[in-house]
């Protein structure tokens, strides 16, 4: 987490104080609430499974990590009645949830969605998303074994398991295990007791080097992320008074610089000219893919791809992170996020139309991204493309894109 914090910070600082309740609102309603998942209803309700289910189960994760502290058995049952139910829903949950993992596996590599088989998902991304849905397969299994295997021990009347709880769907699985010996059920029971908490641990530490970082970074991505229209641009300080000067709107402060004084810069060619929200962003983003397949570049065939470009800036960032980790400090590497990962290809073919910002479930912004690399490309490595040269010299000279004498400009439109 120390690393993690250490890596967003490379970022610049910017303003997240204002407008705190529209904030907090769209954090509600976006990361708690899921509100967007619903845009494409099939995805959406079998992701409501897994989320529902990771988070009431965790009910059940706090009693067996206290039944196994103190070696209780069920120390919850005092709840009478209601554990009964919460027992039940468990079990109505984790089948959920094992539906939901299967239906994505079968989505992600069986049936040929277009936005799961990319380029930028094959290989380690396609192996963490499906880890991820057979540790979730393996853990709700192990939890109905347990409860399958703890409810026959209490109907043998075996001490410590006391009768408590209702199990509408281990019971089915049950019958299974009939014929095994009371010494067999314990151990089939305590060993995926076992497995399922050990993968519990396994699952909390593995997270923090999966793209499923998103269950945490959700929240304070949301909170976080500017509030603006989805397609507004920032006028950049540095540009503002650049203009300022030329125009005589502001007096140059002139006299021996000091040493430590930054020189201004103009968009970005690294993550250290990105701003630290655009970093938690790159750690948030799910890789689902939506942006990219609403990405009307990518559908035309360009290469352009949204969900790269945050992909992209996260294997920067943790990059850099490896070399501070090495080094102490940054030690050059001879690499820029803009050419060794992000080509100008990609940047401008985007049309800035804001599409991927609208379909992202978490309203992540590749375009900001974007538009900083090309700021970078036309104001301080001077490689704009041909046309857009043109434009800006005819602007320059006419104050018209198309060139047109500005004296003769009623006369044209005419």
């Amino acid at each position: 987490m120390r690393r993690l914090q250490r890596n967003i910070r490379l970022g610049t600082v910017v303003t997240t104080t204002d407008h705190k309740r529209e904030r907090l609102i769209r954090m509600l309603r976006l990361a708690l609430g899921q509100q967007k998942m619903g845009v494409r209803p099939i995805a959406g309700i079998l992701h409501l499974f897994v989320y529902i289910g990771f988070v009431i189960i965790n009910i059940e994760v706090l009693e067996i990590f206290i039944d196994g502290i103190f070696s209780t058995h069920r120390i919850f049952s005092f709840l009478g009645s209601f554990y009964n139910i919460l027992i039940g829903s468990f079990e109505i949950l984790a089948v959920l949830v094992i539906i939901g993992v299967i239906l994505f596996y079968i989505r992600r590599n069986i049936i040929s969605i277009p936005r799961f088989h990319k380029k930028e998902l094959q290989g380690t991304p396609k192996k963490d998303a499906n880890l991820i849905l057979y540790a979730e397969l393996v853990m709700m299994s192990l939890f109905l074994i347990m409860n399958a295997c703890d409810g026959l021990l209490q109907y043998r009347d075996v001490a410590p398991y006391t009768k408590v709880g209702t199990f509408p769907i281990s019971q089915w699985i049950a019958p299974i295990f009939t014929h095994c010996s009371t010494a067999v059920l314990i151990a089939i029971e305590r060993t995926a007791w076992w497995l399922h908490i050990i993968g519990i641990f396994a699952f909390l530490n593995y997270l923090y080097y999966s793209k499923h970082l998103h269950i945490l970074l959700a929240f304070p991505y949301t909170y976080y992320a500017p509030i603006k229209p989805k397609g507004a641009l920032d006028n950049l300080d540095s540009v503002t008074k650049e203009v300022k000067l030329m125009l005589g709107m502001e007096q140059e402060i002139t006299g021996e610089a000091q040493p430590d004084e930054p020189l201004p810069s103009f968009g970005a060619d690294d993550i250290f000219q990105l701003s630290r929200v655009q970093l938690l962003s790159a750690y948030s983003c799910t890789e689902c893919g939506r942006c990219t397949d609403e990405c009307p570049a990518n559908q035309t065939g360009k290469l352009l791809s949204p969900r790269k470009i945050m992909m992209d800036t996260r294997r920067r960032t943790q990059e850099v992170g490896k070399n501070i980790d090495t080094n102490g400090s940054f030690v050059s590497d001879d690499k820029k996020l803009l050419g060794d990962y992000i080509t100008p290809e990609e940047l401008w073919a985007c049309t800035t139309c804001a599409a991927c910002v609208e379909a992202c479930p978490m309203e992540i912004s590749p375009l900001s991204i974007i538009i900083e690399m090309r700021r970078y490309l036309v104001m301080e490595a001077s490689t704009a493309p041909v046309a857009l040269n043109k434009m800006m010299t005819q602007m320059e000279n006419t104050s018209s894109p198309w060139g047109y004498n500005p004296a003769e400009r009623e006369k044209t439109f005419l």
